[in-house]
């Protein structure tokens, strides 16, 4: 049921934006076509079947694994998409990484000195890091290391202007992704911290920890091998929801930048009410956030062996 509500409201969402792709579909001289040639044109792309019966051939589409053909780039949304996908993967991909490191490392260690002045300036600077938006953390680097030190690029993923190959291409790829990336990781980095902040400070208060500490083990050890361990179930969650967004782009981000990823191509395509490419983004991000809840429930028993048990143990009783 819900994957059906998920598809319908995919369906139905772009075509209830204000506009219409005909200006896209017959290019600049869409103001010279009389009303046949409009009519036409609008046919071709099957806009004028009544809704129910656009609906039933999207249908139809997906079930035969179509995503359908792009207005604006004239080429199967497939294809689009595929084009554009590792670049968000790396953007995005990388800053989960990063941001989730920092996030747990930071998170854990100022948990442990709750309370101290380290762990309540900790907690402000990422509160307010929270606050900053990424349209305007990105325009500030982009003042700073890109106008006032010109450091690194301010658009695209590669210089388009040279051909480059082996570890100049690289190098070139990581010189466009540093900005990019900085942004993004900032901007996320701070849900991690508080995340994992508040899941060490719970865990902290049980009472294995205070019988680990009475054995004797160290301090290091009673954090990262007792309380972390113990802590990575909401930390497992939020990983597992950013990696399945992380697929559709940080699309902020990668419109102040120009980066030609999937974020940004789900900008061009609204501006340009390109249905079939907003359809197959919408859909590819529902089935992720539906894989990633998969996941996540799959992985609980691994982290944390307690479910595991109450899970073997509902299943004897259910035989």
């Amino acid at each position: 049921m819900l994957p059906w509500i998920a598809v319908t409201l995919n369906f139905l969402l772009p075509r209830m934006m204000p506009g219409n792709p005909l200006a896209l579909i017959a290019g600049e001289d869409v103001n010279l076509l009389s009303p046949e040639q409009r009519a036409e044109l609008v046919a071709r792309v099957g806009l004028d079947q009544p809704l129910i019966v656009q609906y039933g051939r999207y249908l139809q589409n997906i079930l035969r694994g179509e995503l359908g053909y792009s207005f604006q780039w004239k080429q199967p949304v497939v294809d689009v998409l595929a084009q554009r996908l590792p670049w968000t993967l790396l953007l995005t991909g990388t800053s989960l990484v990063i941001a989730t490191l920092i996030g747990v490392v930071l998170g854990s260690l100022t948990a442990w000195r709750r309370g101290s002045r380290g762990d309540v300036g900790t907690f402000i600077f990422f509160l307010f890091l929270e606050s900053l938006p990424a349209f305007w953390v990105g325009m500030l680097l982009v003042a700073i290391f890109a106008v006032r030190w010109p450091l690194f690029p301010t658009f695209g993923a590669t210089s388009p202007w040279e051909t480059l190959t082996g570890w100049d291409y690289v190098l070139d790829v990581l010189h466009h992704l540093a900005l990019p990336l900085a942004t993004l990781t900032i901007v996320s980095v701070s849900g991690t911290f508080i995340v994992a902040r508040s899941a060490m400070m719970a865990v902290l208060g049980e009472e294995f920890i205070t019988v680990a500490r009475a054995k004797g083990l160290a301090e290091r050890q009673v954090l990262f091998r007792h309380a972390l361990r113990n802590a990575m179930l909401p930390i497992a969650t939020v990983f597992t929801l950013n990696l399945a967004f992380a697929v559709s782009g940080a699309t902020v981000v990668e419109t102040v930048f120009s980066y030609p990823g999937v974020g940004r191509l789900i900008f061009e395509a609204v501006l340009s009410r390109d249905y079939p490419v907003i359809q197959a983004a919408f859909l590819m991000i529902t089935v992720l956030v539906i894989l990633a809840n998969i996941l996540t429930d799959a992985i609980y028993p691994l982290l944390d062996p307690r479910i595991r048990g109450a899970v073997s143990s509902a299943q004897g009783a259910a035989r």
